[in-house]
């Protein structure tokens, strides 16, 4: 829907006085025609008043009144940074290269067809609109560069009838598709809109399935979409591209949703929360990657589309295995206790120093934002990865991050982004630390086992390789949701468990107090595991374990994560997807007991 725009107001007319008789005749004479000088200096006053009041605005966010003329660049308070409307024209003066702008099908135009009256009829809207902002319609689309890389860019208008989406905006998003198809660039759409041009009827709504088949033709083809959200974003535009771009990002102050506040709360008579559809809900409730200032939109699209359109290295001779000298603990009871030491490097310290330029992606797009796993887009020095794992935060128990104990909309976020590495061409790195998914209710309610089921099934097929590391506790349903890929390696003094020490006590003793006899047996040691063939690699901690040394842990792991992913990136698609399929099926030994070859003691 779009607001109408209210109509002009008459203009006041000077009050007469002529029925007061009683003031006679000479009176009324000299109070009826002032003096023309007078109006003069009325009409010039008045004037003045309307130039300072069009360059004062109040910022609604701290209500302080400042002049327009005297904004930054980029249309912002100088208070509060709040971010004021800009013109399709002023966004992409503001984000793209200068001069780089190349506009496509400027003078598309509709009909009206439907013949459709409100206040005014349709066309005379529609004329009033292109006077008002100097465009067609409310999409403008065209190539551009921005840091050097060239897109292709859509920007809606929200000054035209509320940025609605007719058939012009709904044919302008599929050519600006087929436009990054064929050039092989990302597409970048920045929308504000109010939602379907109600004028336009059901032509306007079917635009929806435009827009739509334009997405799935991006997504099969691996063309990268980045879909920029800006206040407000509403109703067909919502509901059928711009929530589902590759990566999300709403510019800080944007409210975003199906249906907007007051129409929600007509509709069911209840007060919403004051935060709610902004953009701090939206991340909260894991409905965008990322929210950013104005300022910052400029600089992160210029880094994401690097990312996406950079082609991945090709295939160095990597580096020779590190050679494993082994120091492992003793028992097993001393690896779980230094694989849960509260000074052990975590995910946080390996995504600082051993990537860079880490782009953090928020958010399953469904339920929430898990604390407790994290995805990203970054490098391994030139090389391109999708990092995934699981956060404990400082010490290991940190409570912010749920004790590194996903839930399923964290499983269901390392799913999208699985997905999307494979649209993209881009390695994936696992880095497992957990002592097992989160176990409550409401992991329950939302379909825990589902959420991981999916994940595993997500990763046995990606086109992609996968790289897992287990760099502390893998513990459970929980790690092994990360732990499938093409090769499965294990920090020194990490461990990999079917369950907890504890869990395996307390079911099959009835008491926490055998767990040491339960680490023992369970065989979680990383040399255990290498031994009998369920890891690939044991990568080599510093002496004493990789807490005394985080730096050279980090190294260490940097050394392995380049040697395997150059190993895995020789391999063509079908290549790599019969050796991961063959690997991830040869674990453990069964005998056929009805033969007569097989062992009777087996």
């Amino acid at each position: 829907m779009t607001e109408d725009t209210p109509p002009d107001e008459e203009r006041g007319t000077e009050p007469t006085r002529a029925g007061n008789e009683q003031h006679g005749p000479a009176r009324l004479s000299a109070r009826s025609e002032p003096q023309p000088a007078h109006r003069r200096r009325q009409a010039e006053t008045v004037q003045s008043i309307s130039r300072i009041a069009s360059r004062w605005r109040q910022c609604p966010r701290c209500s302080v009144w400042a002049d327009t003329a005297s904004r930054s660049s980029d249309n912002t308070c100088g208070i509060c940074a709040h971010s004021f409307p800009l013109s399709a024209r002023q966004r992409i003066t503001l984000l793209v290269d200068h001069d780089s702008f190349h506009e496509h099908d400027a003078m598309l135009e509709a009909g009206d067809p439907l013949c459709f009256t409100d206040r005014v009829p349709y066309p005379e809207r529609h004329r009033a609109a292109r006077q008002k902002t100097g465009l067609h319609d409310a999409a403008v689309y065209g190539t551009c560069a921005i840091g050097g890389h060239p897109t292709v860019m859509m920007v809606l208008d929200f000054d035209f009838m509320g940025g609605t989406m007719g058939v012009v905006v709904g044919e302008k998003f599929l050519r600006a598709a087929r436009l990054a198809i064929e050039r092989a660039v990302p597409l970048t759409v920045v929308s504000a809109s109010g939602g379907g041009r109600i004028q336009e009827g059901t032509f306007a709504l079917f635009q929806g399935l435009k827009t739509a088949t334009a997405v799935a033709l991006l997504r099969e083809t691996s063309t990268p979409f980045l879909s920029v959200l800006t206040d407000p974003v509403f109703g067909g535009v919502a509901v059928s591209y711009s929530s589902i771009g590759d990566v999300v990002i709403a510019e800080q102050g944007t409210r975003a949703g199906f249906a907007g506040r007051k129409v929600i709360e007509r509709t069911i008579g209840a007060k919403l929360p004051a935060d709610f559809q902004t953009s701090d809900f939206l991340l909260r409730h894991g409905h965008v990657d990322i929210v950013a200032t104005r300022r910052q939109l400029r600089p992160l699209l210029q880094n994401l589309i690097a990312f996406a359109a950079r082609s991945a290295l090709p295939p160095g001779p990597g580096e020779p295995p590190h050679p494993h000298v082994s120091a492992a603990p003793a028992s097993g009871w001393q690896a779980v206790a230094l694989a849960r030491h509260r000074q052990r490097p975590r995910l946080d310290h390996y995504r600082d120093t051993v990537f860079h330029d880490m782009v953090t992606l928020h958010g399953d797009r469904s339920e929430g934002d898990d604390p407790a796993l994290l995805t990203a887009l970054g490098w391994l020095d030139q090389r391109r990865v999708a990092l995934i794992g699981h956060v404990r935060g400082p010490g290991g128990f940190d409570p912010a991050h749920n004790w590194g104990m996903p839930s399923p909309c964290g499983y269901r976020k390392a799913t999208r982004v699985m997905r999307l590495a494979a649209r993209w061409g881009i390695p994936i790195v696992t880095l497992i630390d957990t002592p097992g998914a989160y176990p409550g209710p409401r992991a329950e309610e939302n379909n825990q086992c589902a959420a991981i089921a999916e994940t595993l099934a997500t990763a046995a097929r990606l086109p992609v390789p996968i790289v897992c590391v287990v760099i502390g506790e893998g513990g459970s349903g929980g790690g092994l949701a990360l732990c499938l890929g093409d090769r499965l390696l294990i920090q020194e003094n990490a461990t990999l468990s079917v369950i907890s020490p504890e869990g395996g006590a307390a079911l099959l003793f009835g008491t926490t107090a055998q767990a040491p006899h339960i680490a023992a047996r369970l065989r979680l040691r990383a040399d255990d595991l290498h031994r009998h063939g369920l890891v690939d690699e044991i990568v080599a901690e510093p002496d004493g374990g990789a807490h005394w040394d985080p730096a050279a842990a980090a190294a260490l792991l940097k050394a392995a994560l380049r040697r395997t992913l150059a190993e895995t990136e020789r391999l063509d698609t079908a290549n790599l997807l019969t050796q991961r399929e063959k690997r991830l099926t040869s674990f453990g030994t069964v005998w056929d007991l009805g033969e007569e070859t097989a062992p009777r003691d087996a």
